[in-house]
């Protein structure tokens, strides 16, 4: 059999990071996947993971090709993370590449879901076909690990990717004085956190937002295929059951609502029930919740990211406990001297007492800039 994958080399990097990212909204809490098919006589096809019980990226390539007649005996096949090896809402995919006889598959980062990791590479190798695992630190992978890295958390550590996305002035206030916020970032950054919303599985806000703001916490900035669900961590079942959260459910919109409350209170708890919620109970110390346990929840809810948008005593909360992955930062180029600060932390005694982050990437958005910066802690490592 010829060895196709010296004779292949990968697709351009833009290539299939944008048809991964095509499942960006569409494909949770299934991992966003691309797939590309050469045939032996150079006829391409390719195909991204749908919504979650539709086509994952290798049988929606096949499906195309066999729709064009190709022949698939001997073809090559990249796909950026390993073909899935168990039934779930759709069959195997590595047995559909497997059945279609292709040649040669070069897998860009193995899956580390328990019921894959390896198996579906193994099985491949089994029927004879050639499967190349990219190395983990090759720039492929890398990307990949970075499209899925809320995948990733939850198959690894059972929890979501936790982002905690601020707007600050450049002296670091969110708020003046009198409440006020709206807007200390321009146009370009409020379409930008929408595209970040639309990436998570949920979006996680505290009840002082809720009362402060009336949020609605929806994508509507930026096209998208489903909504994430809401999270509210609200200890004593304060959220107003006429809240313009429920304004989409009760125009017929499909959103989970989800309450996470420490004590109980059944008048309050029907009320917001007969407004659309789910409430869970996760009491922690001081009639406070859990935190770490809504997070292994929303975990076993199949949530990959979670978009924190709270103010400074939660954003504190978390942060103190050590449940952040990554601060999304988006600096105004106006100073505004006193208000609110983007978290409630400290008072420190030392400067060594804070908490460490390290720059991921920065970038210009319109008049703003946007930092990515993720805590320097082992666990946070994905």
């Amino acid at each position: 059999m010829t060895d196709l994958h010296s004779a292949l080399p990968l697709p351009a990097q833009a290539e299939w990071l944008g048809l991964a990212e095509a499942s960006i909204g569409l494909s949770e809490p299934n991992p966003r996947v691309a797939c590309r098919i050469q045939t032996r006589n150079g006829q391409v096809v390719t195909g991204n993971t749908l919504q979650a019980g539709g086509p994952h990226a290798e049988a929606s390539a096949l499906a195309k090709a066999r729709k064009e007649g190709l022949d698939l005996k001997g073809a090559h096949v990249w796909v950026s993370l390993e073909p899935c090896a168990h039934h779930g809402r759709t069959p195997p995919c590595c047995d559909a590449l497997i059945e279609a006889q292709v040649g040669s598959v070069t897998v860009a980062l193995e899956d580390p879901n328990p019921l894959v990791a390896g198996q579906g590479i193994a099985r491949m190798r089994q029927a004879g076909i050639q499967v190349q695992l990219l190395p983990p630190e090759s720039e492929a992978a890398r990307s990949v690990r970075e499209l899925n890295i809320g995948f990733l958390s939850r198959m690894e550590r059972g929890i979501p990717w936790v982002r905690m996305k601020m707007a600050a002035s450049l002296d670091g206030i969110t708020a003046l004085p009198n409440g006020q916020s709206q807007w200390i970032t321009g146009e370009a950054a409020r379409t930008d956190g929408h595209a970040w919303r639309k990436r998570a599985g949920a979006i996680l806000t505290g009840i002082g937002t809720v009362l402060e703001d009336d949020p609605v916490l929806d994508v509507r900035l930026v096209e998208t295929p489903r909504q994430p669900a809401l999270v509210i961590v609200d200890s004593r079942l304060e959220t107003p059951p006429h809240a313009r959260l429920f304004q989409a459910l009760k125009s017929g919109q499909e959103r989970a609502v989800w309450i996470y409350h420490a004590v109980s209170d059944p008048a309050k708890e029907d009320a917001l029930r007969a407004a659309g919620a789910d409430l869970i109970l996760r009491p922690g110390a001081g009639n406070k919740v859990d935190l770490q346990a809504l997070l292994q929840d929303l975990g076993k809810r199949e949530i990959n990211e979670l978009h924190v948008e709270a103010g400074h005593k939660l954003n504190g909360s978390l942060l103190r406990e050590g449940l952040v992955d990554e601060v999304l930062l988006y600096l105004a180029p106006v100073i505004l001297g006193q208000g609110a600060h983007l978290a409630n932390l400290g008072p420190f005694e030392r400067v060594s007492q804070g908490l460490p982050l390290q720059f991921h990437s920065q970038e210009r958005v319109g008049d703003d800039w946007r930092i990515l910066a993720r805590l320097k802690t082992q666990k946070n490592r994905i």
